[in-house]
């Protein structure tokens, strides 16, 4: 009995209860099941309100006010801001020349938790990463840290993120002038301007966050953990790396510049 399949209307059932992970996350815990079932309805899922309810509650994902919450961008302080130099240009020949910063949010039934990540754009690699339930300026300070333990980047790193106050902040401004990286950030309102990160966040709650109902906050940061260490960084196909995944892509064209590097002074000899 433990190896039968499942049946057609179990494998809708688990369908359906993805789809109402998905819409909950991106109301941020707004939706209720009036909300969530015309969501349904719109991606073609035939279903009842009151079956919605019940697998909201079986999942334990109970809609808030809006009010309750805090966008992960506060871009309304008076903290210094800086041009956007990126400028939308997401490709890039060389690590550690481009990073990009953000912070999302994940659901549990014990509550909200945020993961704040820095991406290397030379190869879509997480060099560092951070989660917590809370939104604090130690938050991506964390990852940023991290990072910088792992890649020891030299003088003209360009860090970009979005405008939020944990970016702005007088710590985060200050660790980055340490190891003197120009800081560039997003115009206000304009999250195009951090596709990358956006991007990625995307792939990691589709791929593991949508797909799970996470009971404790534990649970949660042991799976994003793995995700992002153990699958993400080291075995998932990313197609702007000609489909390797960005371990593996680095250290393809570290294995190339060596090559390159031998037989050019092969000539000069």
């Amino acid at each position: 009995l433990k190896d039968r399949e499942p049946t057609k209307r179990e494998l809708y059932r688990d369908k359906v209860k993805q789809k109402i992970r998905q819409f909950f996350h991106e109301s941020i815990g707004t939706y209720g099941a009036p909300r969530i079932l015309e969501d349904l309805i719109e991606a073609g899922y035939s279903v009842s309100e009151k079956t919605v309810g019940r697998y909201m509650r079986e999942m334990g994902l109970r809609a808030t006010p809006l009010w309750k919450y805090v966008s992960t961008t506060d871009s309304s302080h008076s903290l210094g801001v800086y041009p956007n130099l990126l400028d939308r240009n997401f490709n890039v020949d060389e690590p550690n020349k481009v990073w990009t910063g953000d912070i999302t949010y994940i659901w549990t039934r014990e509550g909200w938790l945020y993961l704040a990540m820095v991406l290397d754009l030379y190869s879509r690699l997480v060099v560092g990463w951070s989660i917590a339930d809370n939104m604090r300026t130690e938050l991506p300070l964390e990852a940023l840290d991290m990072a910088i333990n792992l890649r020891k980047p030299e003088e003209g790193l360009v860090h970009h993120s979005d405008q939020g106050s944990q970016y702005a902040s007088k710590e985060y401004v200050t660790r980055l002038n340490e190891i003197k990286a120009t800081i560039s950030m997003s115009h206000k309102g304009t999250p195009y301007d951090n596709a990358t990160s956006e991007s990625f966040f995307a792939t990691l709650k589709k791929e593991l966050i949508y797909r799970r109902d996470f009971k404790t906050r534990a649970e949660a940061i042991k799976a994003v953990t793995w995700y992002i260490a153990a699958f993400y960084n080291k075995r998932r196909r990313h197609s702007y790396n000609a489909y390797l995944s960005p371990e593996k892509f680095e250290i393809q064209e570290q294995i190339k510049a060596a090559k390159q590097n031998e037989q050019a002074m092969r000539k000069v000899i």
